[in-house]
């Protein structure tokens, strides 16, 4: 069943409307969505990498606007929409003494988070709340998103087709040890905030 979902995550990733999904994923994500935009990013660019760069200026410009989105909601609706979003997330609690320090880190928590597979989305919102300088806000999150993802897109256009083919060859283990990961992951954010 995934490797046939695998297969046809990658005939969608070379659709013409690819691009438009991935500005949508990494929009969202950003704000709301808990799913990172990298799931579309990675088998856009093994279906096209000449399209490399192009994909990840795409996930880039629209992760930062969907992180404006974020802020946003911090700023402006924080009681009716950004507390809600965050208690869904489980961050509610610990959001608190996480704010009391925010300003003084912010443009490194910023950078941080976007660069990692942390939900981006509980610090765009937490830099509206907490009024992080939006001009910080704007640099650190346009220098983290841009790095994550031509990263991303650099390692897949120089090294794509081995990587592709360990992929085909191993998805298997591959997608056991990716569920294994992200439920550690969700795991570990959970007890470390």
């Amino acid at each position: 069943m995934l490797r046939r979902a695998y297969d046809k995550t990658m005939e969608l990733a070379a659709h013409r409307n690819a691009p438009w999904a991935l500005a949508g994923v990494s929009f969202i994500e950003s704000s709301v969505f808990p799913i990172p935009p990298d799931v579309m990013l990675i088998p856009m660019v093994l279906a096209e990498r000449r399209k490399a760069w192009l994909f990840a200026g795409i996930a880039t410009v629209a992760s930062v606007l969907g992180g404006i989105f974020g802020y946003i909601i911090g700023y402006f609706l924080f009681e009716t929409v950004g507390q809600p979003i965050l208690s869904f997330y489980g961050y509610g609690h610990a959001f608190e003494d996480f704010a009391k320090r925010y300003n003084e880190w912010g443009a490194w928590i910023v950078f941080i988070a976007g660069v990692t597979p942390f939900p981006y989305k509980v610090i765009t919102i937490a830099s509206g709340v907490t009024q992080l300088n939006f001009f910080v806000f704007m640099l650190a999150s346009v220098a983290a998103r841009g790095l994550r993802f031509f990263i991303v897109a650099g390692l897949l256009y120089w090294f794509g087709p081995p990587i592709r083919a360990f992929i085909d060859k191993y998805f298997g283990i591959l997608s056991i040890v990716f569920v294994v990961l992200l439920i550690g992951g969700f795991v570990l954010i959970k007890y470390v905030m």
